[in-house]
C-alpha cells in the first residue's frame, strides 16, 4: 500500500534520475509505502516505468544505522545468485538532491503477505510458501562470500559477542526509560554466550515473512527485501529470528507473530520443523542451543523497538504508528527469557 509522498522536490528528483539512471523519463509521481517502521520506501512511477526508491530517514541517525548504501551493495552483489533479489539501478550518497542518501532498484508485482497466518491462501499453499522460506533462507547462508565480492561486507568470528555489544549499545543510546526486563535479559546474554564455532555467512538479520515478495502464483520467492541489517554472520543468527516469530503475537502496526495458533491447522511448519528442514537443505545434523538464537533476536528486536519509539519521540519516525511499538520492547524481553527457560518445549 502506498500514501501520500513525504516532502521532497519532486522535480529535482526526476532531474536527477533522467541523469543517472538508464531509461529512466519522466514525468513521475511518488508515493510512500505504508508499510515499514526503519528506511522509508517509496513507488515512483514514471513514463519509463515503475521503481522503488529506498532512502534513509530525515533527523539525526545512530552510528551505523539506517545504512542504505550497504543495502544497495548486497543487493547488487546477490544478482547473478541463486538468492532471488530485485535490480538495483542507482545508489545516490548526496544527501543534497532529497534530504538523504537513497537508492533506486526494480518494482517488483507479485505477493507480500503481511499477517504471518496468511489467511489469503489454503492450507496447502501456507505449507508451500514456508518450506520455500525456508529453502530460499538456507540458499542465502550458502552463498560463496568471497565469489560475490562480499568477504569485507563484515568482520568474522564472535558474531554474537560483537553484536551483543553493538545492540546493547544501540539500546542505551535509544533508552527512554529503564525496563527490568531488558536489563535481566542483557546480563543472560552476557553470561551465555557461545563459543564461536568458525560458522561465517552472509545474514539477511531481518528475515521474515512480509520481507519476501512472492509470485502471483505463490510458487516461488521473487525478491527477498529489506537489508539493512545484513551483515557477515553467524547463519544460527538468522535461523533463530524466524524460529523467534513462531514464538511472537500480532504486534499491530509492526511484526506478526504466530504465538497461539494452531500451526498444524493452518498448515504451517512448527519451529522444531523449521530447524529440521534447514538442517537437511544445509547439510548439517542439528542446531544446539536453539533457544539462545532466539532470545539474542528477541533482545536484537526490543533494542530495534526502543530506536523506533525514541526516533517517534523526537519526530523523525517513518511510520506514524511508531510511538506506539515502544510497549513491546518489555514483553519482548520476556519472551526471549520465557525462550531460554523453554528451550526444549515446542511452542
Amino acid at each position: 500500500m502506498t500514501q501520500a509522498v513525504e516532502s521532497f522536490d519532486n522535480a529535482a528528483l526526476q532531474a536527477y534520475l533522467e541523469l543517472h539512471v538508464a531509461g529512466f523519463k519522466g514525468p513521475m509521481t511518488t508515493a510512500k509505502f505504508s508499510g515499514g517502521q526503519s528506511n522509508p520506501t517509496f513507488k515512483v512511477s514514471a513514463a519509463s516505468g515503475d521503481y522503488v526508491l529506498r532512502r534513509q530517514p530525515l533527523g539525526k541517525l545512530l552510528k551505523s544505522a539506517h545504512a542504505v548504501d550497504r543495502e544497495f551493495r548486497v543487493i547488487q552483489a546477490l544478482a547473478d545468485t541463486a538468492v532471488p533479489v530485485p535490480r538495483v539501478y542507482h545508489l545516490c550518497e548526496d544527501p543534497s538532491v532529497i534530504g538523504s542518501l537513497f537508492y533506486v532498484m526494480e518494482h517488483c508485482e507479485g505477493n507480500i503477505y503481511w499477517d504471518a497466518a496468511i489467511p489469503e491462501v489454503d492450507g496447502p499453499t501456507r505449507s508451500h510458501i514456508y518450506a520455500e522460506v525456508v529453502d530460499t533462507l538456507a540458499a542465502l547462508h550458502q552463498v560463496d562470500i568471497d565469489a560475490v565480492g562480499l568477504a569485507d561486507y563484515g568482520k568474522s568470528g564472535n558474531y554474537f559477542e560483537r553484536q551483543l555489544e553493538r545492540w546493547t549499545a544501540q539500546y542505551r543510546a535509544s533508552e527512554i526509560d529503564r525496563i527490568a526486563p531488558m536489563e535481566t535479559l542483557i546480563a543472560w546474554l552476557n553470561l551465555n554466550l557461545p563459543s564461536d564455532d568458525g560458522r561465517v555467512s552472509l545474514v539477511h538479520g531481518d528475515y521474515r515473512l512480509d520481507n519476501l515478495m512472492f509470485s502471483p502464483d505463490n510458487r516461488r520467492i521473487l525478491a527477498i527485501l529489506d537489508w539493512e541489517l545484513s551483515t557477515l554472520g553467524h547463519p544460527y543468527a538468522d535461523v533463530g529470528y524466524l524460529c523467534m516469530l513462531m514464538r511472537m503475537p500480532q504486534i499491530p502496526g509492526s511484526i506478526s507473530g504466530l504465538k497461539g495458533l494452531d500451526l498444524d491447522a493452518l498448515g504451517i511448519p512448527n519451529e522444531q520443523a523449521v530447524v529440521a528442514r534447514y538442517c537437511e537443505k544445509t547439510g548439517i545434523d542439528s542446531i544446539d542451543n536453539i533457544g539462545f538464537y532466539i532470545a539474542f533476536s528477541f533482545f536484537r528486536l526490543a533494542a530495534i523497538i526502543q530506536g523506533v519509539a525514541k526516533r517517534a519521540s523526537e519526530g523523525n519516525a517513518s511510520n506514524k504508528k511508531a510511538a506506539a511499538v515502544g510497549q513491546y520492547v518489555a514483553p519482548m524481553a520476556m519472551l526471549a527469557l520465557e525462550a531460554v527457560a523453554n528451550q526444549n518445549q515446542t511452542p
